[in-house]
């Protein structure tokens, strides 16, 4: 009972501290062992009060790096036009992206029926991790008719921008034409590239992109993580 009310005593003081603004959202909270000497306990029972703020979603670790305070979680828009850079920028935050794997290769049979082609036709894939202020909010997945668009991968090399890279290939404007949502449980690799636990809370995205004459250009899956997300429903156009 009272090794239990030392945790949670340092964990309520740690979750005051976060509340009133001493520790911004983004900071690295001191180390354990710093927390320790601090509090007067062994780093046992600081690291018990650091997994339950991390439970609550306050505070969340970075391997390697440390245990960060939580950002409250962006507005991202899904409506007719959906561009993660601008939606980003627009709530405030510092957009990023990693790319994990880009490559032209045969279409299967899903990506084919999106896309409104013939399965083993050639496509583009990128894949790669979205960021907003550093920490990973989104991992995703594009495929895009090769046909339509063969220097489409040298061009997002070169901008890291789906929208610049159309534009680069005489696409100067795209809609969304389907979103679908569900609520799934992260694998052991989205959680990884999350930096959620596996079996964590994600929302899965899969949506279609048509150019202006209705054409298939983009077939896009995007798991985000579910506490750094809020997706909201645009019922028009700004």
């Amino acid at each position: 009972m009272g090794r239990a009310a030392v945790w949670t005593s340092i964990r309520d003081s740690l979750s005051a501290e976060i509340a009133s603004g001493h520790y911004a959202p983004g900071d690295r909270l001191p180390t354990e062992a710093e927390l320790a000497a601090r509090f007067g306990v062994n780093r046992h029972t600081v690291r018990r009060a650091l997994a339950d703020l991390a439970s609550a979603g306050t505070v969340f670790p970075r391997r390697g790096a440390g245990v960060f305070v939580t950002h409250q979680p962006t507005d991202y828009p899904i409506g007719k036009r959906v561009r993660f850079h601008q939606n980003l920028i627009a709530a405030g935050r510092e957009p990023g992206r990693q790319i994990l794997h880009r490559a032209t290769r045969a279409a299967d049979a899903r990506e084919a029926d999106a896309l409104a082609i013939a399965p083993g036709d050639p496509v583009h894939v990128s894949e790669g991790v979205s960021f907003a202020d550093g920490q990973p909010i989104a991992l995703s997945r594009a495929v895009f008719p090769a046909a339509l668009f063969p220097n489409l991968l040298i061009n997002l090399a070169e901008t890291s921008s789906v929208t610049a890279a159309f534009k680069a290939e005489g696409l100067m404007d795209y809609t969304r034409a389907w979103t679908r949502l569900t609520a799934i449980a992260a694998s052991p690799t989205q959680a990884g590239h999350l930096r959620v636990p596996p079996g964590a809370p994600i929302l899965r995205s899969v949506g279609v992109n048509v150019d202006p004459d209705g054409r298939p250009v983009e077939y896009g899956r995007t798991w985000f993580a579910g506490d750094r997300i809020t997706l909201t429903l645009a019922d028009h156009e700004v």
